[in-house]
């Protein structure tokens, strides 16, 4: 009984009457119902291929654009990796000038593992501990190796830089030691009395110790500073006639006697070879000479064992 009504309803023809909007003829089409099915369900069917191709089309787009951004981070990854590798063989150069640094400092080179400023042991992270690891486990271990190996040379460039200022202000101590250390005779001349702790005094005719070295040389002769330092004092000292002190440093300390003038002022700082007064024959003395001493802290010294070389 449901069948009949609905096949006289599919014979029932349908109009589609089309009115332009400016006016003018109007059209009337006469389309059959099945037709109408037809058209809907071939609609239908093209919206969802549209659908079905442009979702899978922007899925597509999407995995081609994580594709390139891994690509692109593989690239830098590998750029950084070669970064690294300059920057190692950088360090071990270093490694070497700071090896000679501290031999020519005369401090003891650094053990070979402590230069290697490893760490390791409970609470040292790892791969798995990347942001990158729950992405990608690949590239979150090639993120951390490079991670680990930058934080590596970091820690030896730390210590490197350490050691190098340790050895620069050791160079610069003995630097200032060599330059404060009385290696020179102070004029040109000969030896006429040497360090005694106790000799004939030519004047007062009985043994007293002689602390320093008689050099004799002509009157007028040049007399210079031994090493670098401060004139401490200038001026007439009983026995030793005009004479002047330069202290050193380093404990050590030089006098020069029996001079006809006196070049330079209290306070004055001298360098070694610099003239600061002449050959005389002031005081207690029976020729022109200098009469010179090395004390160190307060004790005096032959002077012999300080001379490298004679002035030029």
């Amino acid at each position: 009984m449901a069948i009949r009504p609905l096949a006289a309803k599919l014979k029932t023809r349908c109009s589609i009457l089309v009115v332009p909007s400016g006016g003018g003829r109007h059209r009337q089409f006469e389309v059959s119902p099945r037709l109408l099915l037809s058209w809907a369900g071939v609609f239908v069917l093209l919206l969802g291929a549209a659908f079905f191709v442009f979702s899978g089309g922007t899925d597509r787009m999407q995995a081609r654009q994580l594709a390139a951004k891994n690509q692109a981070m593989a690239e830098e990854l590998a750029g950084i990796r070669q970064q690294v590798a300059s920057l190692e063989g950088a360090v071990e150069g270093l490694s070497e000038q700071n090896a000679q640094a501290r031999a020519l400092a005369g401090l003891e080179s650094i053990d070979a593992e402590v230069l290697q400023a490893g760490v390791g042991g409970p609470g040292t992270s790892t791969p798995r501990s990347h942001p990158l690891w729950g992405l990608d486990s690949l590239y979150s271990k090639d993120a951390f190796a490079t991670s680990f190996d930058l934080r590596a040379l970091e820690r030896r460039v730390r210590l490197l830089g350490s050691s190098l200022t340790e050895a620069a202000d050791s160079l610069s101590r003995h630097r200032d030691w060599l330059e404060s250390f009385p290696s020179i005779l102070p004029a040109r001349g000969y030896i006429s009395s040497g360090f005694s702790a106790s000799r004939m005094h030519p004047v007062h005719h009985q043994p007293l110790p002689h602390e320093g070295m008689d050099i004799s040389a002509a009157a007028g002769s040049p007399i210079v500073a031994t090493a670098k330092g401060e004139v401490t004092f200038t001026g007439f000292r009983n026995g030793y006639g005009l004479t002047v002190l330069i202290e050193h440093g380093f404990g050590y300390e030089t006098l020069y006697g029996h001079a006809s003038q006196i070049l330079v002022r209290r306070g004055q700082e001298v360098e070694r070879g610099e003239v600061i007064a002449l050959v005389g024959r002031t005081g207690i003395t029976t020729a022109p000479h200098v009469h010179y001493e090395v004390r160190q802290n307060g004790r005096p010294i032959d002077p012999h064992r300080f001379v490298i070389d004679v002035i030029p």
